[in-house]
């Protein structure tokens, strides 16, 4: 049914309608909040979106054009995305949503959580040493995925449209199929080699090859009941019996895992910069945290950064003083806020951060092992995440972030479901101080327990200004990804870059561990005669092969202006 239509019906209708759907088990009752419908008129020229590829474009424009607002669309996003973009978007993987609507900010935690039967020790050997791939590969690296509650929460309580109408798209594209690209067909090319002999991914992924149409018979049909019944069929249904069977001798997730998942809606970490705010990602994100604190630093240590032109030797080096810092409390500080208490407010006080800005030297690394966490006494998801930017023309944003963890996740499929399930139990602390695939560590704050949320760097983030959004962003790239959506933010309002230019700028990478290691990118790499400088620093250049596919909108009077990293195969569109 279309908006214009829906806006016709009477009260009394509408009423009958509510009553007959709580009846089928359609809808869910709603106590904490009330759905907010109400028509407001349009304050900018069109609504715009940055997304991962042109299917989910093309499903956001759909839903637009039938009167949807940016909740709807990013729903529709994510489901489309769950099957076209299936080396990391998803329906067996979980993540956070930024949103603001109406005027104020909301975040919603839709992170997975570790089973039940998780236990601390749970990835180490007889000897207490970490079993390599065993967090990576297979069932046991399975958490339980929240992507379909959180998008059921987030539809329910802001969406204007039907349930069934934002699912439409993606069920359309898993029954009728799409063209596989190059991109992601060597993507599962590379992915097929880490399965091989571990898990079922050939059985379902095994024709994915670039310009086939590939069809998804089993996902059309979780995705039709999904779309009948909501969230219920995923972790209550048929879908819940088809997740928990494919477990049942080989993994750690059962039936009550899945009917005890529930997302979260948390407070979002927010702050003044520069004459804007801030609303990004709470624990158990470290992202919202860790891009704060790069904010503020490099902003209180503006002589420092006087006359020093973007990207030379000298301002890589004074980012990796400032990052150096901001990966030390995360690896102490960060976790499940549900576990564990985290500082937060402190961690991004104006008098802390001035005490961790001073403590920059401006001439030569400092040393690594004397910068400690900063008020006393690194491990993040893979960067194979991705991230989708909205905005509408009443103003909503929305700014999401999810992940299956690596390219297809564990490389587990469910059978009967081709629903990829992810290898999140990987962004926890298998071993406190051990460093994990990224090299970096975490500490008690982030060590595996039963329905915990491993900690995070996802930074699902929007700017506002005078109440209005200004800037929607966010990306994949794990523990580069806050130090990815910094470095955009800067190019784009502190050297006055535009939009574009601001997202294609090189982009490089310090975490604390490796020591003095500057993590350069293919797209634009630190060579020649700067990689001679940046060395003579006292640094060490690593290249890495992904830093990032940034979906970004900037608002410019009325107008957005939305921005696709051209690192990746993402889409960028104005929808009138």
């Amino acid at each position: 049914m279309k908006l214009v239509e829906k806006t016709k019906i009477s009260a009394a209708a509408l009423a009958l309608l509510s009553l007959s759907a709580l009846s089928t088990g359609f809808l869910e009752a709603t106590p904490a909040f009330a759905k907010d419908t109400q028509q407001r008129p349009a304050v900018l020229n069109a609504s715009a979106v940055a997304v991962a590829d042109k299917y989910a474009a093309d499903a956001a424009e759909q839903i637009f054009k039938e009167g949807g607002n940016a909740v709807d669309a990013a729903v529709a996003i994510a489901f489309s995305l769950a099957v076209t973009y299936p080396e990391a978007g998803n329906i067996g993987g979980g993540g956070f949503m930024t949103l603001y609507v109406n005027g104020k900010p909301y975040f919603l935690d839709y992170r997975e959580r570790a089973p039940l039967a998780a236990t601390r020790t749970m990835y180490l050997d007889d000897k207490g040493n970490v079993i390599p791939g065993k967090s990576l590969y297979g069932y046991d690296a399975v958490g339980v995925p929240g992507t379909v509650e959180g998008m059921w929460e987030a539809q329910k309580r802001f969406g204007k449209l039907q349930w069934k109408q934002v699912l439409a798209p993606a069920i359309q594209y898993a029954r009728d199929g799409f063209v596989v690209d190059e991109q992601l067909a060597k993507r599962r090319e590379a992915a097929e080699k880490d399965f091989a002999g571990k898990t079922n991914f050939d059985d379902y992924f095994g024709n994915l090859k670039e310009g086939v149409t590939f069809r998804q018979p089993d996902l059309a049909s979780v995705l039709t009941r999904i779309a009948n019944q909501g969230a219920k069929d995923f972790y209550d249904g048929k879908t819940a019996d088809l997740i928990a069977a494919s477990m049942k001798g080989h993994g750690l997730i059962t039936k009550r895992d899945l009917q005890e998942y529930k997302a979260v809606w948390r407070q979002p970490v927010e702050a003044k910069w520069n004459g804007y705010e801030i609303i990004t990602a709470p624990p158990p994100s470290s992202g919202g945290v860790g891009l704060v604190q790069l904010l503020k630093m490099k902003a209180m240590l503006a002589p420092q950064f006087k006359d020093v032109p973007l990207n030379s030797p000298q301002y890589i080096h004074l980012i990796a003083e400032i990052e150096k810092r901001v990966f030390a409390d995360r690896a102490q500080y960060l976790g499940d806020p549900d576990f564990y208490k985290v500082p937060v407010a402190q961690l991004t006080d104006d008098p802390y951060l001035a005490k961790r800005a001073a403590e920059v030297d401006p001439d030569k690394p400092s040393d690594t092992k004397s910068v400690q966490p900063g008020l006393g006494t690194s491990m993040p998801e893979k960067a194979e995440t991705t991230h989708f930017s909205v905005v509408d023309k009443w103003g909503n944003a929305v700014s999401n972030t999810y992940t299956i963890n690596g390219y297809f996740g564990s490389g587990v499929v469910v059978p009967g479901a081709g629903i990829v399930l992810n290898d999140e139990m990987d962004d926890f602390a298998a071993k406190p101080g051990v460093p994990n695939m990224f090299g970096v560590v975490g500490s008690d704050a982030n060590a595996i327990a039963p329905k915990k949320r491993p900690l995070s760097s996802m930074t699902p983030t929007i700017l506002t200004k005078d109440g209005k959004v200004a800037l929607v962003i966010g990306t994949p790239g794990g523990s580069r990804i806050f130090t990815s959506v910094f470095q955009v933010i800067t190019n784009n309002y502190d050297f006055d870059m535009p939009l574009k230019d601001s997202v294609a700028a090189m982009r490089f990478h310090h975490q604390l561990l490796p020591p003095n290691t500057i993590f350069w990118e293919p797209y634009q790499p630190i060579d020649g005669e700067l990689a001679k400088q940046v060395e003579a620093k006292g640094y060490v250049l690593k290249a890495q092969a992904f830093n990032g596919d940034i979906q970004a909108i900037r608002i410019n009077g009325d107008t957005p202006d939305p921005v696709s990293d051209p690192r990746g195969r993402g889409v960028s569109r104005l929808i009138q």
